[in-house]
């Protein structure tokens, strides 16, 4: 079937076809995800709920939990006002959590349901907290979803008299638990005294006790997320999914912050360590020998990336950093592209390839992989690099695929293994390296298979 993508490319303004994102709720309820003992809470239907919990749990095979409004014909027509107070009664009494954090959806905000009052009108007990962030599905992206509700959590919770506390805050984007993890380690090998919002290690890579925990010990505490009016600064891990909540919270609270691409590839990396090691530049011993492991990976492996040509698809930071750092390996990245909305991600990755002297890709936001399909039929790559979604065109033309970003649905082990950092540089190398010498080892001629490379 997938053989039968036409050729012939026609620009489509108001259709989607295999598209490069999902709906902003996705994005809401996973950042939620990030903070300790919350309920994630869907403002919708009980259908919305279900597909967005799957979707979550498809790719971290883990549990996402969250309640649902359960919209019926009738909170359709009067308002989901009611359905609101009992759920939230409901969750409390039953599921005890310390937080609920309520995201919209397509029919709520259609029906122009107010939460902000909704929730000031309940009477909770003293020691629980509702929030709230607006997220219809048909603007924007999961991206965009996550980064409002992060700006929900802070418009609610941070104080802006918190004492200062002398710590960094760090937002490190919409990544896995294996990335949040490498942050961490990485910040901890600085000596950095920090704040990680949010923070899904832990809860969407929870060891098997044998013992189900709604809540595991994961996550950014509320003491935590209101302390971060108390911060020194800000780092922002990715621009297009924590630019706005670090803009939320100096507004609110006045902390400035360096807005910093995914720390994915070598100068990325080095841009975060830097920033992170302060006013001194000091770096362990321990960052620089894996920053020198990692060069000698990508130069010994450089005769496999050289000139190679790649399709880069997913999510726009993390689709930024994967191409800045295949740049770094020698290859040349043909296309570009996001599924989330906005010219800014065009001009950033233009910036990216024109330092490297790549000015014929072709770099697209708002972009589906029916249209990228068609591009790769008339002009082949020799690497997919992205999410699962592109696997049927790997299939159908016969390109070898290496699978990173959100969501990877149909591999095991991705959320735990970092892609961030220089060791999460080394391993994309080593994915990239042998996804090539295992088409070369296929393609070649029986007196041409080697053992030695």
């Amino acid at each position: 079937m997938l053989d039968l993508t036409p050729k012939t490319v026609t620009e489509r303004g108001a259709l989607r076809v295999n598209p490069c994102k999902t709906c902003q709720p996705v994005g809401a309820l996973y950042a939620a995800l990030g903070v300790h003992k919350c309920m994630p809470h869907s403002h919708g239907s009980q259908g919305c709920v279900s597909y967005h919990r799957t979707f979550l749990t498809r790719h971290f095979k883990e549990p996402a939990i969250a309640a649902s409004s359960s919209f019926t014909e009738g909170a359709s027509v009067f308002g989901g006002g009611p359905n609101l107070r009992t759920a939230v009664k409901n969750i409390f009494d039953i599921y005890n959590p310390d937080i609920i954090a309520v995201h919209t959806t397509c029919l709520s905000e259609t029906i122009g349901d107010d939460l902000n009052s909704y929730i000031l009108e309940m009477s909770l007990p003293d020691d629980k907290t509702v929030v709230h962030s607006n997220t219809p599905s048909y603007v924007g992206s999961h991206i965009t979803g996550y980064a409002n509700m992060l700006s929900g959590f802070i418009r609610y919770l941070a104080d802006a008299h918190a004492a200062g506390n002398g710590k960094t805050a760090v937002f490190p984007g919409f990544v896995n638990p294996g990335d949040i993890r490498e942050i961490k380690r990485m910040l901890e090998l600085l000596g950095l005294s920090f704040i990680v919002f949010p923070d899904q290690s832990g809860v969407m890579d929870a060891p098997m006790t044998n013992t189900y925990q709604m809540y595991p010990e994961g996550g950014t505490t509320i003491d935590e997320i209101r302390a971060l009016g108390g911060c020194a600064r800000v780092l922002s891990l990715g621009r297009f999914s924590c630019e706005a909540p670090a803009d939320a919270l100096e507004k609110k609270c006045g902390v400035p912050y360096v807005s910093l691409p995914l720390p994915i590839g070598v100068a990325a990396t080095d841009e975060f360590v830097m920033a992170a090691a302060g006013p001194d530049g000091s770096v362990p011993g321990e960052l620089d020998d894996e920053r020198g492991r990692l060069l000698d990976l990508m130069l010994d492996a450089n005769p496999y990336f050289y000139n190679k040509t790649l399709a880069v698809f997913g999510d726009p930071d993390t689709v930024l950093g994967l191409t800045a750092f295949t740049l770094e390996l020698g290859m040349k990245p043909k296309y570009v592209i996001t599924g989330t909305p906005g010219d800014a991600f065009v001009r950033q990755a233009r910036a990216v390839l024109d330092r490297f002297g790549i000015v014929d890709a072709k770099v697209k936001a708002a972009a589906d992989l029916f249209e990228l399909h068609q591009w790769i039929k008339n002009e082949p790559v020799d690497l997919l690099l992205g999410t699962s979604y592109g696997k049927q065109i790997a299939k159908a033309e016969d390109i070898p695929m290496v699978r990173a970003g959100f969501p990877v649905l149909d591999r095991y082990g991705h959320s735990y293994m970092p892609i961030v950092g220089y060791q999460g540089a080394m391993r994309l190398a080593e994915l990239v390296a042998n996804a090539l010498m295992d088409r070369q080892d296929r393609d070649c001629a029986d007196e041409d298979m080697d053992v030695v490379m």
